[in-house]
């Protein structure tokens, strides 16, 4: 299927590992010139030797950082001319005891729902103008097994994208949520070991074992796309099954 992909541009944030990279290589892949937005500016160098072609940009940027917003906006548009498309991926996981201060709850709204929200208003107003776009957030499970602001967090993108479809449809803009699964990452190969992971896909995940980054950007890179076109508000996991609640 020809995603209809080709010309556009996009920004892509946490895209040095992981899902975010998954995703940035997988836009490049359709001819989407991408701005990839992370700390670690090796990886990202690393990202675009992958990549070759020129078709992703790095820009080294802590999306936590005073002004971070308009900076992504500002880059994006002076190197792109426009962004068409903002996959928000940057974030992290906060467990926190029950007497928790309010700073690490700050800290952890701030990654999981602020810098979400400021980078999707920064680029909004240009795809109005256009009258076209693509928001695709990457979020967690809506299942917590205990205490994580991370948890609160994401419910909250959940509820401003679903909001926020309603208001942007009109001008040709979806703004869609993907919470991922068990998704193989750095952080999963340090915390788990094999034989807890290979444990759990057997007792837990129906297709049998945990994802990779791939699986996960396969269906971001279509929700970016013009294909996607009636599809917005919505979330929609991609977990091999793991989630046991019907929608």
């Amino acid at each position: 299927m020809d995603l209809g992909l080709k010309s556009k541009t996009a920004v892509v944030t946490g895209a040095s590992i992981g899902i975010g990279r998954a995703i940035a290589k997988g836009l490049a892949a359709e001819g989407v010139r991408v701005v990839g937005v992370a700390r670690r500016t090796d990886l990202l160098a690393e990202l675009v030797k992958e990549v070759g072609g020129g078709l992703i940009i790095p820009l080294e940027q802590d999306v936590m950082a005073k002004d971070a917003a308009e900076k992504i906006a500002a880059f994006a548009v002076k190197e792109l001319g426009h962004a068409d498309i903002l996959v928000n991926n940057a974030g992290g996981s906060r467990p926190l005891p029950v007497d928790a201060p309010d700073s690490k709850w700050d800290e952890a709204i701030a990654l999981n729902f602020t810098s979400y929200r400021r980078i999707a208003h920064a680029l909004l107003p240009q795809m109005i103008a256009r009258k076209w776009g693509r928001i695709v957030n990457i979020t967690g499970k809506s299942e917590p097994e205990g205490l994580n602001a991370a948890f609160a967090a994401k419910a909250a993108v959940h509820a401003w994208a679903k909001g926020l479809s309603r208001e942007i449809g009109e001008h040709g803009i979806t703004i869609n949520c993907i919470p991922p699964g068990r998704i193989m990452s750095e952080q999963i190969r340090r915390n788990y070991p094999p034989d807890y992971r290979e444990r759990f896909a057997e007792e837990e995940i129906p297709v049998g074992y945990w994802g990779e980054p791939e699986d996960l950007a396969a269906l971001a890179v279509f929700l970016a796309s013009p294909v996607a076109r009636y599809i917005t508000g919505t979330v929609i996991p991609v977990d091999g099954g793991l989630r046991r609640y019907q929608f």
